[in-house]
């Protein structure tokens, strides 16, 4: 029908031209061949007119029968570009045998501006994204039924089935460029059409309600006097019907069909739904033969497979494990990940008997397929290199699909680049027996800025100002230009950071990482520098004196005495990744000295006042293969640590002597040996993808976390640094507790989890720290959000733990519990924020209800 209108125009445009012609000129009965002498375009205002010319197909020194179809096929040639609201085609004179047109052209009009009438502003803000004109666009009968067709399923979709719109052009009189028009989108929403009623037939196997719950976007809800009736989507309610039938195909029962479905208008505000089935009769799986394989038996493949004789016929389930399944292991990953790239297997159905099917797979195994080229796109910081060391699909390797799994995982674990976008596109090669693969990224910001200020309690008020650029380059420091604003792209970390409370605390801290040491080998090697202080008797809170104890209780804090504590460190790192039990291990070594300075500042009775030296070598094994480092949704990571210092008292020619003078020395030269241990497993509840339902978005984490400090000389007191203090959020900030680990334990008041001595009186008194504790933690966490902007997820958890002066007191399931709610809100700029309440269930009696913990950082313990 268009094609006719379109000739029809043309024609009476031909009519017009040829009606312009001066008849002492042209005879209609009689065409005449003539010579164009020259072409000329009047009328446009944006158009050029050597483009028009060269659209209408004529040119200079052609020649052409007036009246005939050249003519006619240029006006027709024009009018398809949809640019042009009326084409008059003069001839402006004839000498001799040559003729010369004018094209007068008449343009559409030009978008100036568009308004919207009849909604509100938040929802023209998001047709304004929908329909996507833009100034200066041409107004094509085309682009203003586009425009209209999509303002109305935009509230179809929310439920206004009878929206009308109706577009009106103005001429826009603000502007001095002719031509040009505001759109008025005029819409009446009308009501809000909801499901009324929705109605079932033929259904013989599953009852109505059960069928009702597949329908989750058409289905309404009963709850006692109340009937929540759900918008209707058109679009969404052919989604339903679609999981309605896959439900049933899931189930054996492949021939269901829905044989009608009605949906009709009941009064102006609601719609009833009408859906006929045909069930069918159930199938079972029967016989499974496999063609064509080579590599593997029948009975390898039909194990891996999974499916027996006598299985419920489920198609949907029969190409996961064939293809890819999520959960386990499946067909194609035997092949795929022993290169053979271009295996493919199609399951036939050769005999259906009754109820019971026989499937033949027939397959294809193929060559097995090389790397050939590997590259990167998408990295605007990030140098190529930092990329491609992290990858698994070298060139010249067999291609493996795994290895393409965990390259996925290696890129997004390095911090630089948005997880949701990172992209794998194999491009195989079967002449050649080999593939090229494409990684493609997208750059998202990891430096990041602390600048914080929280309550800690009785520390009062603390401030943090800190730094971190996770992807330094310190090869180009000299090249300025390449400040952004300090260079970076080469995937080093330099980090700088100040706190504070006043006088009373106060760290400073600088660190330096490099992952890949030469360039060759995932060596890390890193340095960091620290010093801290703590003054006690500033007058707000007091020291850490004979009769106090941690908590949010200050009584008893002798407040007259004033003393300090200093700790300066270095340390220097060195690690490497190591591919036994497996390549998600990594092995590091760490040499740390610190010095602490002691001025009235009593760590453990005795020993208020001097100076200590603690000398450490610390190793670690640990093995990691979470596969996203800020919202984990599966995998563990598993650390154990070991921090040795020379046996000085078993070195000492002293200690066969006089043991009494070692003890007067001990802690000048601190020696202990102490083990770390925390673990962290992160399980999907369903095992499903992200973004597949609420149920498939839990993730639960358990941890558990335990360590216990030991001494070489049993004549001498166990080390009064380095021990544990649990309770609170479990930042040294909030704790004002330098040269001992702090363990968090939500609910409870900071460093308020024992243990505690007791004087002959039986009145409390001041610990040390404990020398072992445990800690166990069950979470379920749900993400709100994991865009590249801010991943936000919410958390509900239960975690238990105790600290203990000595092992004869320790019991490992004698724990402080507690459970409660919480929030962690990541943003590349300013790392993992997190707030919890937590209330505790085995509280001293001194703490009344709940505590709210503010942490800074993910922190494993």
């Amino acid at each position: 029908m268009s094609k006719i209108l379109i000739f029809i125009i043309c024609l009476l445009s031909a009519i017009c031209v040829y009606s312009q012609l001066d008849e002492s000129f042209i005879n209609y009965s009689k065409p005449k061949k003539y010579k164009i002498g020259g072409i000329s375009v009047s009328g446009t205002e944006f158009l050029d007119p050597n483009a028009i010319i060269a659209v209408t197909g004529l040119k200079q020194g052609d020649e052409i029968q007036v009246p005939g179809d050249a003519m006619t096929l240029a006006l027709k040639k024009l009018w398809d570009q949809g640019i042009l609201g009326d084409i008059q085609v003069r001839v402006s004179k004839i000498v001799d045998n040559e003729i010369f047109f004018d094209f007068y052209l008449k343009e559409r009009p030009r978008l100036s501006k568009f308004v919207f009438f009849g909604i509100k502003k938040g929802e023209q803000d998001d047709l304004r994204e929908k329909i996507k004109l833009i100034k200066g666009k041409v107004l094509t009968d085309v682009v203003i039924k586009n425009t209209q067709n999509k303002v109305k399923n935009f509230f179809v979709e929310k439920g206004f089935k009878n929206t009308k719109v109706i577009i009106q052009q103005a001429r826009d009189s603000n502007t001095t460029t002719a031509n040009t028009v505001t759109l008025r989108i005029i819409i009446n929403k009308g009501r809000k059409i909801r499901v009324d009623k929705v109605e079932i037939n033929g259904n013989m196997i599953y009852p109505d309600k059960k069928l009702r719950a597949k329908l989750k976007h058409t289905r309404n809800y009963n709850l006692g006097i109340m009937h929540i009736r759900r918008k209707f989507n058109a679009i969404k309610y052919e989604e339903d019907k679609k999981k309605m039938i896959d439900f049933y195909n899931n189930n054996g029962y492949r021939d269901m069909q829905i044989i009608k479905d009605t949906t009709y208008l009941k009064g102006k505000k609601y719609v009833d739904v009408k859906i006929g089935l045909s069930e069918g009769r159930k199938y079972y799986f029967r016989n499974i033969d496999w063609e064509g394989n080579y590599l593997y038996t029948d009975q390898q493949l039909s194990q891996v497979l999974g499916v027996k004789k006598g299985d419920v016929y489920n198609m949907s389930q029969m190409e996961k494990r064939l293809n890819y399944n999520p959960n386990g292991a499946d067909v194609s990953s035997l092949y795929l990940d022993d290169g053979y790239l271009f295996f493919s297997v199609d399951p036939v159905e050769v005999s259906v008997q009754g109820d019971s099917i026989d499937i033949e797979m027939r397959m294809y195994e193929g060559p097995q397929a090389t790397i050939n080229k590997v590259s990167v796109a998408g990295n605007t910081k990030t140098n190529d290199r930092v990329i491609l060391r992290e990858i698994r699909t070298m060139p010249g390797r067999k291609f493996s699909r795994a290895d393409l799994i965990r390259s996925q995982r290696e890129i997004a674990t390095l911090g630089y680049f948005d997880p949701e976008q990172i992209g794998i596109t194999p491009k195989p090669n079967p002449e050649k027996g080999t593939v090229d693969i494409d990684y493609t990224v997208a750059e998202k910001p990891s430096d990041q800025i602390e600048l914080s200020g929280g309550w800690g309690g009785w520390t009062g008020f603390i401030g943090t100002l800190g730094i971190s650029f996770n992807n330094f380059s310190a090869r180009n420091i000299s090249k300025f230009r390449k400040w952004s604003p300090l260079p970076a792209g080469d995937g080093q970390k330099l980090s700088l950071r100040v706190q504070a409370n006043g006088a009373a605390y106060q760290s400073y801290s600088a660190s330096f990482s490099e992952p890949w040491l030469g360039g060759k080998r995932p060596i890390n090697l890193g340095i960091s520098l620290s010093h801290s202080v703590s003054r006690i008797g500033l007058g707000y809170w007091g020291g850490l004196g004979s009769t106090s104890y941690y908590g949010n209780n200050t009584a008893g804090i002798n407040t007259a005495a004033r003393g300090s504590l200093q700790v300066s460190s270095i340390s220097l790192t060195l690690g490497r990744r190591i591919r036994w039990p497996d390549d998600y291990f990594t092995l590091s070594h760490s040499i740390t000295y610190s010095y602490y300075v002691l001025d009235n500042y009593s760590i453990i009775p005795a020993y208020a006042t001097g100076f200590s030296n603690n000398f450490y070598l610390s190793n670690t094994l640990a093995r990691n293969s979470i596969d996203s480092p800020i919202f984990p949704r599966k995998g563990s990571s598993i650390t154990t640590t070991l921090y040795t210092t020379p046996p000085y008292s078993l070195l000492s020619e002293n200690v066969q002597r006089n043991i009494d003078e070692v003890k007067n020395q001990q802690y000048k030269l601190v020696e202990y040996y102490k083990v770390m241990f925390d673990m962290a497993w992160y399980t999907n509840l369903l095992g499903g993808k992200e973004g597949k339902g609420f149920l498939n978005n839990l993730v639960i984490c358990t941890r558990a976390h335990f360590g216990f400090i030991g001494r070489y000389n049993s004549d001498l007191n166990y080390t009064p640094f380095e021990r544990f203090v649990m309770g609170g959020s479990g930042l040294s900030g909030f704790n004002f507790v330098l040269g001992s680990d702090i363990i968090g334990l939500r609910g409870y008041a900071n460093n308020s989890i024992g243990p505690y001595t007791y004087s002959s009186n039986s009145e409390l008194r001041e610990f040390g720290g404990g020398i072992v504790y445990n800690k166990l933690v069950y979470e379920v966490r749900y993400p709100i959000t994991t865009s590249q902007m801010a991943t936000v997820f919410v958390l509900g958890f239960f975690e238990g733990g105790n600290n203990y002066y000595s092992y004869s007191q320790f019991s490992p399931f004698n724990l402080k519990r507690a459970f409660g709610l919480g929030a962690r809100i990541f943003m590349p700029a300013f790392g993992m924020i997190g707030v919890d309440y937590g209330w505790p269930l085995d509280a001293e009696i001194y703490q009344q209800g709940g505590n709210f913990t503010f942490s800074i950082g993910q922190q494993i313990r």
